[in-house]
């Protein structure tokens, strides 16, 4: 209630429908509202006596230069004018409640000079009693104080008894900034702080302008913590009283009050407005944008009906038959649209139809591509044989063919017909077998030269490596140039055939080069170069000196692998093992009957050493089986790719040989698929059994390619598959898990 009290003295609302008024209530009101007894009498001495009043505020923040030094005067004129105006207004007599009625019933709007003169002296001799009271150190006096170098203006009410020490430590909890870095200046000097308002001059009730600065900008900079824009509030606030006949009942006694018990003077009076308490108001009309109206012909009233229409009723719809309507129209709706996602549908299925047949198609062709170029493959091979597997091949498709005549003979040849025609097939043999020797000896004498210039090669080459850039830096050592030296020496004796000067050139060149060492080898080069260069003096013929040339370049390449002649040698030589350390790595071949590394013969997963030899072992299945293991061998190569494709850790495919592979094919799977039974050998490949587990021989099958694809998928075998043909795959695990456990390193994988 006390709040609405001083809203209702502030805005001149009546107030006498407050029960129980009294001076006390006002006063806790406007405590509650944050204002002083000093400037609730101020207030309640503008709304008696003064109509119009501006007010400046308390404390502002203004923009820099919003506010000049005219402006200030003329709010100060203003205020004189003020005290003025309300000393010389008349005022209503104490006990009045309403104004009396002349005698034509009209009010009088003056009161009695008496009364008035009374009132005014009792205020006066209050207003004097009171100032004698009041310490005027109490009265207050508006500060401008101006930001430099930012020149923003803060407009602050201080007490004029306040010392500069005291306005400083209230600025500086404004600012955020430390006492100490605080300076300020009125009319260009520095003022002390032990002076205060007061000794500087100013009076009260008064304004006046002073300079305030940082002395470390740089640390401390003086700026307003609140921008002046969002401060929206004025310097000078005018405000309006209303001016009537005098009020009864609680005004009138708070008046009465009010001049028997305290004087009034006038002050600038301080008003602090929340943006909460403003309301803004809306208006907005509303209006159709086309006013429709109808006129009928009346009395006094013609209107035309030239324009008129003839409106005949038509049939009458119950509310049944227009839900029917509807629902037909809904039903013949979704019969077209359920047509359309049906066609969709259907669309959909024919291009997944065409895009599966496509994908069967270059299946289908990948296929016969591959099994193409296997074919051309194996014919080259067939044709020009270069390697052991290309010689094997050759002698199984030699063995086929023989095994093929035999056939033909024992089924149309009998007693001693028969023994001729094998007579004459094993002729036939005889020189097959010729040939392939000889064939095989010129492809040797290749491959040795070959692997010599490799050899070569690999000692002249330089060091070579790559930078963070990715450049190549090549780099050559003294013995790289000594190799490649004794490289090109080799490459111009080898040369056949030559001109005669020019061969005694390249000897001549190779005899200064031996000739730096003293040994056995370099003495006998040097012997039989004499002896090739006094032939040649002799007009030999050049394929009778063939054999010494070849002499000469035997005995130079192994001075080239000596390390003592040839540094560079060493990285590519074979490092003898100490006759201690070779006693428990050597074995004897039952084939060969000589004592050999163990590297020279092959390894075995079923635990059990060989009795031969590598080259024993081949030249037996050259003599008697003649066996092809090169598809074996393509077979675990391709294992090998994708089990380490899948899991790069796995161990077991890499611990297989192609012996291995082999039994694997041939004993236990039978050499077929295990789904459709095809028995193309190169058509088919080993998959895992579980998908989810490694590769094993008692986790694998054999199937042909186009099916590995698809078991590949299966996430569920038991689901996938019939529970006979699932018996019968463990059966063929069981054997395989059986033969593989007497490797010590396999049986470790399968926990024996």
């Amino acid at each position: 209630m006390n709040k609405n009290i001083a809203t209702a003295l502030c805005e001149n609302v009546d107030i006498d429908g407050f029960p129980g008024f009294d001076l006390d209530a006002v006063c806790r009101g406007f405590v509650a509202v944050r204002l002083s007894y000093r400037i609730f009498v101020d207030l309640i001495s503008v709304f008696l006596y003064r109509d119009i009043l501006t007010l400046p505020v308390q404390t502002t923040m203004s923009k820099p230069g919003e506010t000049t030094d005219t402006e200030e005067e003329e709010e100060n004129e203003k205020t004189k004018e003020s005290l003025q105006t309300v000393g010389s207004t008349t005022t209503q007599p104490p006990g009045g409640g309403r104004e009396e009625e002349s005698e034509d019933g009209s009010r009088s709007d003056e009161p009695s000079a008496t009364v008035l003169d009374a009132v005014a002296d009792q205020m006066s001799d209050d207003a004097d009693e009171h100032d004698d009271e009041t310490n005027v150190k109490n009265s207050t006096a508006t500060v401008k104080v101006l930001l430099v170098p930012e020149g923003h203006v803060m407009t602050m009410a201080f007490v004029i008894g306040l010392t500069i020490e005291e306005i400083k430590h209230q600025l500086a909890s404004e600012l955020k900034v430390p006492l100490e870095v605080l300076q300020l200046y009125l009319n260009g000097r520095v003022v002390e702080e032990k002076q205060s308002l007061m000794e500087l001059g100013i009076r009260p009730h008064s304004s006046t302008q002073m300079e305030m600065s940082s002395s470390d900008p740089t640390s401390y900079p003086l700026r307003l913590l609140r921008p002046p824009e969002h401060d929206s509030m004025p310097d000078v606030i005018t405000v309006r009283v209303q001016k009537g006949r005098p009020q009864t009942g609680i005004g009138a006694r708070m008046r009465l009050t009010f001049l028997e018990s305290k004087s009034f003077t006038l002050k600038s009076i301080c008003v602090l407005f929340s943006p909460k308490q403003t309301v803004e108001l809306k208006s907005k009309l509303q209006q159709c944008s086309v006013n429709m109206s109808t006129q009928m012909t009346g009395i006094g009233c013609y209107v035309s009906c030239a324009n008129d229409k003839l409106v005949t009723p038509g049939k009458y719809v119950t509310a049944d038959e227009y839900h029917g309507r509807r629902l037909k129209a809904v039903i013949c709706l979704q019969s077209y649209i359920r047509r359309w996602l049906a066609q969709e549908e259907v669309e959909q299925l024919r291009r997944e139809r065409a895009r599966r047949l496509a994908w069967f198609d270059l299946q289908e062709r990948k296929c016969k591509e591959e099994k193409e170029a296997q074919l051309r493959e194996r014919r080259k091979r067939w044709m020009n044989p270069q390697t052991k597997e290309d010689f094997n091949l050759l002698y199984h498709a030699l063995q086929k063919w023989r095994t093929e005549e035999e056939e033909q003979i024992d089924c149309r040849l009998r007693g001693a017909e028969r023994k001729a025609a094998l007579c004459v097939l094993l002729e036939q043999e005889m020189e097959f077998i010729a040939a392939i020797g000889r064939h095989q000896i010129n492809i040797d004498a290749i491959n040795q030269d070959k692997i010599i210039r490799n050899f070569l090669n690999k000692a002249a080459a330089p060091h070579q490596w790559r930078s963070a850039t990715g450049l190549l830096f090549e780099m050559d050592s003294v013995p790289d140039i000594r190799a490649r030296a004794l490289k090109e020496i080799y490459d111009d004796i080898s040369k056949f055939p030559v001109d005669q000067q020019e061969r005694q050139n390249f000897l001549e060149k190779l005899r200064n080069t031996v000739m730096e060492h003293e040994c056995q080898l370099v003495w006998d080069i040097i012997d039989l170069i004499d002896r090739e260069i006094d032939l040649m003096g002799r007009d030999v013929k050049e394929h009778n000196l063939e054999g010494l040339r070849k002499r000469i370049c035997t005995l130079f390449l192994q001075y080239i692998r000596t390390p003592a002649f040839n540094p560079k040698v060493i990285k590519l030589l074979k490092v003898h093992k100490k006759p201690t350390e070779l006693q428990h790595d050597m074995f004897f071949c039952h084939g060969c009957q000589r004592y050999l590394w163990s590297a020279d013969f092959g390894s075995s997963t079923t635990g059990c050493r060989s009795r031969r030899c590598r080259n024993c072992t081949s030249l037996d299945n050259i003599a008697r089986s003649r066996d092809d293991n090169s598809v074996y061998q393509s077979i675990l190569r391709r294992l090998r790719t994708d089990e380490l494709r899948l899991n790069p850790e796995t161990s077991i495919p890499f611990l297989l040989q192609v012996d291995d592979i082999r039994y694997l094919i041939e004993k236990v799977w039978a050499s077929c698929s295990a789904l459709n039974g095809s028995r193309d050998i190169y058509n088919l490949v080993f998959a895992r059994w579980d998908v989810q587990e490694d590769w094993s021989p008692w986790n694998c099958i054999l199937l042909s390619k186009e099916e590995t694809s698809a078991h590949t998928q299966v996430e569920h075998i038991h689901k996938a598959y019939e529970t006979t043909f699932i018996q019968w795959v463990q059966q063929k695990h069981s054997m395989a898990r059986q033969h593989f456990s007497k490797n010590p390193v396999i049986a470790k994988n399968l926990g024996l």
